[in-house]
């Protein structure tokens, strides 16, 4: 594999785990009442815990799999991948007093995410657009429907509301 392999590996592995991650506890904490700034501010926390916790991540893997030349590289690209992401999923609260209207517009916005993603990739790496745009959506959108049933049956089962 070419360090291109690589990165774009990286940068996937970022922004998609991102996208599950923010948009699950967006939903979640959308759907539990919580006040806008909670979810601002909860997301902001997990985002940045979860993107350094990426990089390191992404850094220790590729050394422990022979790539010592590469892994700062791939381990920056996954987390800037990872924080740009989200912090683009969460910026909407900011502006959105209506937290199911920003996590509405919340969803478009990761749509158009993979849709660049996918189509610059496509572009760049001469591959096929189409299939890979909707095999990162559908997978987005399952783990994330799952994602927010766990969170729903925990909130049932615990008694727990915000």
């Amino acid at each position: 594999m070419t360090f291109r392999d690589y990165f774009w590996a990286s940068t996937v592995l970022g922004m998609h785990d991102a996208i599950v991650s923010t948009v699950g506890l967006v939903v979640g904490l959308v759907f539990a009442d919580a006040e806008q700034y909670v979810i601002l501010l909860t997301g902001v926390i997990a985002a940045v815990a979860a993107g350094l916790s990426m990089a390191a991540s992404e850094y220790l893997a590729n050394r422990a799999g022979g790539h010592s030349d590469i892994a700062i590289k791939c381990g920056i690209a996954t987390g800037v991948m990872y924080l740009f992401t989200a912090g683009m999923v969460l910026m909407l609260f900011l502006f959105i007093k209506n937290a199911y209207v920003a996590m509405g517009f919340s969803y478009l916005v990761v749509v158009s995410i993979i849709f660049f993603f996918n189509y610059v990739r496509a572009h760049i790496c001469h591959e096929k657009f189409w299939p890979r745009f909707w095999e990162m959506l559908s997978i987005c959108f399952v783990v994330t429907v799952v994602a927010f049933a766990i969170g729903e049956c925990a909130k049932l089962c615990f008694g727990i509301h915000i």
